[in-house]
Formats: structure tokens, sequence, C-alpha cells
């Protein structure tokens, strides 16, 4: 096995590329251009200028070499097709030119939509309507060269096309969008089309980011389809030769296999063996950003993300379709400007494949989920997908997550809990993925945190949305003078470094990246019987806090939100199978959450009520006691005004306000009276007339 290897070693490079492909079984041979540039620096130029002539050159020249080596292997494959990449002149989507046309280029860039598969012919068959002499015709760049004279009757336009006997091969738009990356600040993206054939079809899917190969094309539009006449204006795209999913600076996708070497993949199971892995790489997440290490836990377990579970349901269901439990998490920050929110948010999304950054306030309802609009080439409604589908399978971050209008928030409900979307607009119903974790950020209204009040009156979002989050953290600034020692300290050491900081050591960001993908793809954690009994435990435990104070302080949401925070602990430690100190962390962290997000801020106990409700359980009784206390107030004016005998009495508004505010000790404002008012109204005690008077219902 030894010498096999060595000698295997030995052989040149695409003679071992050639083996692989009759082991696999596809006709693809995938050649790098720096390897022929500097093999021939002549033929490399002419492969650029000339992709036409060249490309089906290099095929033949293949062909011939594997025929040689494997005689027996040819009939068992088709037809070889050299594809070409890695041509040393990139160009963004800025710099294509008409010097480029009909040029061997390499673009790189985001996917936003691709075409349904549309059948293009490829070889066409003519036949003679006066004796049925038959003619095939190659398509020549778009073009077929109809015969004008029979070969065998002489005949001039006797031909006619036989759809049924020619042959077609498989065809895709894509639409390719400048990548953030590329683009200069304040511009808008550009965007190509691409023109995807036979196997090369399906092969990407919106919101990948990919580097493309192909040939440069322009093509004339005509003025008039029945005229010959055409635009001096030509319409360019790019016809693909070769597709590269390699993200270099991002985590690796889920679907796409990790190329690791056996010596970094030692080097991670060491690293998972490690008693402190979990504050390492926690730290190393954002190491610019001072403390908030639980904050950075938490985002580090979105990362990971919990275990997807799908279960068959025939029993119940006839259609026997598919459900899927959620395993991503959603994580909200809230606090003080100025706290670094952002900045989490910015490293998050230039860390994952997948991902989409988005501001509340620039984000529409249709641009968070699909709008509908026609193709300009196949004139058909067309669905362009928006950020939340585009992140599926990664993390959408949402900054200025208050500042989003009612209708934009309305559309995150479904998407947070059943990680869906449903469409129907113009004709087109549908329901597409959107399994994407949500990482978003908020300020408060009075854009200082206000101790005094409830998070759902700082922030002022509604409560459906605020209980689909799994962890809420706040990042206050605390204006203590030793905290803001420290932390002048830490932004100093950013820029000049001594040396107590270069001792220091830091995990390598690229560690971090190889970690977590190796990570998301080879375990699949699922609940031990002791974990189990220990997350049932910890559920009764937490709604018997509330149970004999006639609050609630637990939801079934909070009990899947331990789940997924176990699931990903296991994930982070490299384990199949979660135990209890995955469930004693995911208790601890989202007790954490809990205690910043979901404090009464008048009893200073924790109210869950607050985050499901908007309003903790003292605001309740509050303001029950105030309604009761009106109550008996407007029975006493009636009872002093002597007017008893009369079906209805009347008060002036002001009047009642001044007398309710002198006979409480309590602080009572306009609104809480107004809240006071309507609650007697519902109860059907009073009846307000307008804005100025007051009537009791006797």
């Amino acid at each position: 096995m030894d010498t096999d290897s060595q000698s295997d070693s030995r052989r040149p490079y695409y003679i071992r590329k050639l083996h692989e492909m009759v082991i696999i079984g596809e006709p693809f041979l995938n050649i790098n251009c720096r390897h022929i540039q500097s093999f021939d620096s002549v033929l490399y130029r002419q492969l650029v200028s000339y992709p036409q002539e060249v490309i089906p050159t290099f095929d033949m020249a293949v062909n011939e070499v594997f025929t040689e080596l494997y005689p027996e292997g040819i009939a068992e494959m088709d037809r070889i097709c050299v594809r070409p990449y890695n041509v040393i002149k990139t160009s963004t989507l800025r710099d294509l030119n008409p010097e480029d046309i009909n040029q061997l280029i390499t673009i790189s860039g985001m996917v936003t939509r691709c075409s349904n598969i549309i059948a293009e012919m490829c070889v066409a068959y003519f036949e003679c309507t006066v004796c049925n002499f038959g003619l095939t015709v190659e398509v020549d760049r778009g073009s077929i060269a109809e015969p004008h004279v029979c070969r065998q009757c002489n005949t001039n336009f006797s031909f006619r096309l036989v759809h049924n006997r020619s042959q077609f091969t498989d065809k895709q738009q894509i639409k390719l969008q400048e990548s953030p990356d590329d683009m200069p600040a304040g511009q808008t993206p550009y965007t190509v089309l691409l023109y995807a054939c036979s196997d090369l079809v399906d092969r990407v899917q919106p919101g990948e980011r990919v580097t493309v190969t192909g040939i440069y094309r322009a093509t004339p539009i005509r003025v008039h389809p029945n005229k010959r006449n055409v635009k001096s204006v030509y319409r360019t795209h790019v016809d693909v030769v070769h597709y590269r999913k390699v993200e270099i600076k991002r985590l690796h996708d889920d679907g796409y296999q990790l190329k690791l070497s056996k010596e970094r993949i030692d080097q991670l199971i060491a690293l998972s063996n490690k008693s402190d892995i979990y504050e390492r790489l926690a730290i190393a997440l954002a190491p610019s950003i001072y403390e908030h290490l639980d904050i950075k836990k938490g985002i580090l377990l979105a990362l990971f993300g919990g275990t997807r579970k799908e279960y068959n349901q025939s029993d119940n269901n006839p259609t026997g379709k598919l459900r899927s439990f959620r395993s991503e998490l959603n994580i909200l920050l809230c606090g003080d400007p100025g706290t670094s929110k952002s900045q989490l948010l910015q490293y998050v999304y230039n860390l994952v494949p997948r991902g989409q950054y988005t501001s509340g306030k620039g984000s529409s309802a249709v641009g968070l989920t699909a709008y509908v609009t026609k193709d300009p080439d196949t004139k058909q409604m067309v669905l362009q997908t928006g950020a939340l589908v585009l992140s599926d399978g990664g993390i959408c971050c949402i900054d200025e997550f208050d500042k989003m209008s009612d209708s934009t928030r309305s559309v995150l409900h479904e998407v947070m809990e059943q990680q869906t979307l449903s469409i129907a607009k113009a004709g087109i119903v549908c329901q597409l993925n959107a399994r994407t974790s949500i990482l978003a950020a908020a300020n408060p209204v009075e854009s200082q945190w206000n101790k005094n009040k409830t998070i759902t009156e700082n922030i002022e979002l509604p409560p459906t949305l605020m209980s689909r989050f799994d962890l809420i953290f706040l990042i206050l600034d605390p204006q203590e003078e030793e905290y803001d020692r420290r932390l002048a300290k830490h932004l100093v050491s950013l820029y000049h470094r001594s040396r107590d900081d270069e001792r220091e050591e830091f995990l390598d960001l690229s560690v971090l990246k190889d970690y977590i993908g190796y990570a998301r793809l080879n375990f699949h954690p699922v609940l031990s019987e002791e974990a189990s009994q220990a997350l049932k435990h910890a559920y009764v435990e937490m709604r018997k806090v509330g149970s004999g104070k006639g609050q609630i302080s637990a939801y079934p949401r909070q009990l899947e939100s331990l789940i997924r925070l176990s699931e990903a602990h296991a994930k982070m430690k490299f384990k199949n199978v979660v135990d209890v100190e995955d469930v004693e962390e995911a208790r601890r962290l989202h007790r954490e959450a809990i205690k910043q997000s979901a404090t009464d801020p008048l009893s200073g106990k924790i109210d869950i009520s607050i985050l499901t409700t908007g309003m903790s359980a003292s605001s309740r009784k509050k303001r029950s006691e105030l309604s009761q206390g009106l109550k008996q107030l407007l029975q006493s004016m009636g009872t002093e005004k002597g007017s008893q005998t009369e079906s209805q009495q009347q008060f002036s508004y002001q009047t009642v306000f001044n007398e309710f505010k002198s006979s409480t000790t309590l602080m009572v404002s306009r609104d809480m009276f107004d809240d006071s008012l309507k609650a007697l109204q519902d109860e059907g005690f009073l009846t307000l007339i307008g804005t100025k008077f007051i009537r009791i219902n006797t």
C-alpha cells in the first residue's frame, strides 16, 4: 500500500485527477488557469482571449489522453469536458467593459435569483417538405443556421424544423449581485446575468457567495421582433464555465464539505477536550469588544445551533408531510447607545457564510421577505427573494430593530417560530424556507435606558415578538470609574500593545471558523435520559416560582429554548449526546438573560409575563387598585351630589382627575388615569362623553 501511494504521488497532478474522475464517474476536469500560465504563458493568453476555440481543443486533447490511459472506461463515461477556473485577471462586476467581450473572465458575487429550468435547443433537426430529406444543424452561439437549399431535390426554402427530433439541453438564468465587500461606500450594487447549462443547472442557490468563471457575451437587441434591425446598445451576460463556492473569510456552510487536513482535525479535537474551551471560544469571538462574556457565549451557541429534528405526521396527517422543530436560536441585544451592539452584529455577519445585514429603518416588508417582479427576458412574473430567505441556513443580523414599521415587524412572527415564509402575491402562492437565526439590536426610546421602566416600555416592541427570542441581553453603561478605567485601557491596547498585552493568548480566527464548521457538520447531539429529566425538573422549578403568587413564570417556549441551548453547548464540546452539564450551562445562561430582561422595576423580582404580555404582575395589580379607587371616588362624589333620584350623574373630566390625584398617595399620571377610566368603562360603570365629561351609569 505504501509503494502504491508513493507511486501515485509521483504521477502528474492532472493524471491523478483523471484517475479520480474514473472513480467518481463525473466527466468533468477542472483546470487551474494559474497552472496553465506557469506551464505556457502563450497558451494561457490564447485561452483567455479565444475561449470559444481553445476550450474545445482542450476537450479533444483530454479525451485522447483519457482513451490511452483508460480504454475500457471511455465506454462507461460521456465525453469529458474541461472547465478552466481561477483566471488571473479576476474582475469585479464594476470592472467589466467592452474589452472583455468574448473573453474568459472570473467574477465573484452573491446569487440573488435563479430562474426555472429552460429547455434550450443544442442540435436542430430540419426536414425537407418535398422529399423528406433530414439534416441536423448544431446551434452556434445561440443562433441556428437554417439550410436554404435541399441537397437531394435542390428545392429552395423547403426545410421545416422538427422539434421532437431535435436535441435539447437544460439552461438556467442566474442573477449575480456585487458582493458587499467589493462595493464602494454609498454605491448601489451592480448585477450581471449568468447562463448555466447542462449539469451546472441548480448548482447554486440564492444567498450563496460564489466565484464564477465564464465567457463574457454581448447579444444584440432587436428594435421590433418582426424586423431585422437591431439597436446599437447590446445586452451582456456571462456563459458559465465553472462555479466555485469556497468561502475564504467566512465559516463553512452546512452543505459544503470541509476539506480539512488530518493535522487540523486532530488540533480541533484536542481543543475540544480542553476544560476551558467554552471560555476560549467566547473570548475569540469579537476580541476587540471588552467584557460581555455571557453575551458572547449566547452568540457563540447561536453560531453552533441546535439539532434539527423532523418527524413524520402520517399518523395524524394523511399527507405525511415532515414537520421539523426549530433548531436556530434568536437573540436580542438592547441597551444604551455606544455599547458595541452594532459591532457584534457586524462581526457575526462577516463570519457566517449565508449572513445578511440589514437596518430596521432601511428595511421594508418585501425587502425582508420577497417581492414579485416581471422578468425582462422571459416576461413572466418571478419572485425576488429578500434578506430572510437569502440567509436560510445562516444568521440574519437586523440593526435598529425598534425602528421598524409595524407591517415590516409583523413578517418576523412566522419566520422566528415556524422557520417558513408564506407568500401570496400576483398569483404566486408558495411557502419558502427561512431557517435562519435572528440576531437583532435595539435602542431605548429615550436614547438612554430608564431603569424605572420595563424592557417593553423601554424598547416598545410588541410582546408577541419579544417572547420569540430565546435570549434577550441588556448591554448597559454602568458609569463606574473602575469600569471606565478598565475599558479605556482595553481600547488603548487595540492601538498600542504593551509587553503585558502581547503575552495574552488569543485563539486564531481561522481556527474558530474551522472549529464551528467542523462541529456543525459532524455532530448532531440528542438528549440523554439524565438530560431529559434535568430539563423537566428545570421547567417545573421555573413554573413553581410564580405559582404561589398567581404569576406565570415560564412558558413552553422557555423549555424549548433550554433544549436548543443544551444541544448547542454539547455540539460545541464535540459530543453527540447532551448530558446534565450542558443543561446546567443552558439554565445558567438563560437565567442570566431573564434576570436582565424580565426584572420588574417595581418589585425587583423576575416576572416572565413582562415579555409575554408586556406588563408585569405588580403593574397589573397596581392598575386594578387604581381602578377600584377611582370607582369608590366616583361613587362618593355621586352620593355627595345628592341627586340619587336621577338615573345618570355627570362630572367634569378635569374635576375628577384633580380629586383623584389629591385623594391618593400614589403618583398618578394622566395616562394611568385614562387607563383606569377605560377599565371602568369596559365594566359598564361609566360612560365617557367626548374628552371633557364623565357620566356614571346606575
